[in-house]
């Protein structure tokens, strides 16, 4: 486990309340990473194209259907939760820290003509109670990073779940050890600037999974088919001029944009991986 100390749920609020508006206009309505084919070598799908193809290979991962209740932890601007609603008809609750983001999703909700089947909450998921057995998918991209008690996320989520319901989650994690002291230095950097308390390895994920009561736990490593990802986003960055702005957003600002090129070194020296994880709750 890769960890950070100063990261704080206000850091990480402050964080997505501030930015969320340049994620959109520099990256779109899915704040996430694009997943291309395994035979597009030279990465020619759009990036639009590659957010949607990791939302749908993940969904179609657990099988979600018009008859779904599906929480999205880390709903972001809402963009997934939006599309599966749409495109496949479950129910949605999307949960997130920011305020700026609950709102935007809303909106967007009603924009697509799908507020009547999603819910969108400003809360701290490690803080919510939900009902046992109220929802049939647990789907979480790339928001668990940001959890600071990972393990007891997941027993509440196997809770949350009905028999036979399945958990979706695709998260960075850090690389397997042994670590070199440099790979060590890569992944906290990226905690620091990317507001991650901690880094789980996918063999630390599988065990909360299997703690938590889930089985038949599938990872699969992505890394090689997001990792253009930031490379994408750090070119948008510098034609942009986004970065000649970030001394007027302040210090965490300044941090987060300084890290793309960290999250490039990242994934080319192992120091993390990019992994979709799927599990089940028994029957």
């Amino acid at each position: 486990m890769i960890s950070h100390p100063g990261v704080t749920k206000t850091s990480i609020r402050r964080h997505y309340d501030l930015l969320s508006p340049f994620y959109r206009l520099l990256w779109g309505r899915h704040i996430h990473h694009g997943l291309w084919d395994e035979t597009d070598a030279n990465f020619e799908s759009p990036p639009e194209a590659a957010q949607l193809r990791l939302t749908e290979t993940l969904a179609d991962a657990v099988g979600v259907d018009a008859s779904d209740r599906l929480l999205d932890v880390g709903c972001g601007l809402g963009g997934s939760s939006i599309h599966l609603a749409k495109t496949r008809g479950c129910r949605v609750t999307g949960v997130t820290l920011s305020g700026v983001q609950r709102a935007y999703a809303s909106l967007a909700a009603r924009a697509n003509g799908v507020r009547g089947r999603t819910t969108f909450l400003r809360a701290d998921v490690e803080r919510m109670v939900f009902d046992r057995e109220s929802f049939d998918v647990v789907w979480s991209v790339e928001c668990t990073e940001h959890l600071f008690d990972k393990a007891t996320f997941f027993r509440e989520a196997s809770l949350w779940l009905r028999p036979e319901g399945r958990l979706a989650i695709c998260a960075w994690v850090a690389g397997e050890e042994p670590l070199s002291d440099e790979q060590r230095r890569i992944a906290g950097e990226v905690c620091e600037g990317m507001f991650c308390p901690s880094l789980g390895s996918a063999s630390d994920y599988e065990i909360w999974f299997r703690d938590a009561g889930l089985t038949d736990v599938v990872s699969r490593d992505w890394t090689s088919r997001v990792a253009e990802t930031w490379r994408i986003c750090l070119d948008r960055v510098h034609r942009s001029g986004t970065a000649r702005l970030a001394p007027l957003l302040g210090r965490d600002a300044r941090l987060f944009l300084s890290r793309f090129e960290t999250m490039i070194a990242a994934y080319d020296s192992g120091a993390m991986r990019y992994v979709a994880f799927t599990a089940k709750k028994p029957g």
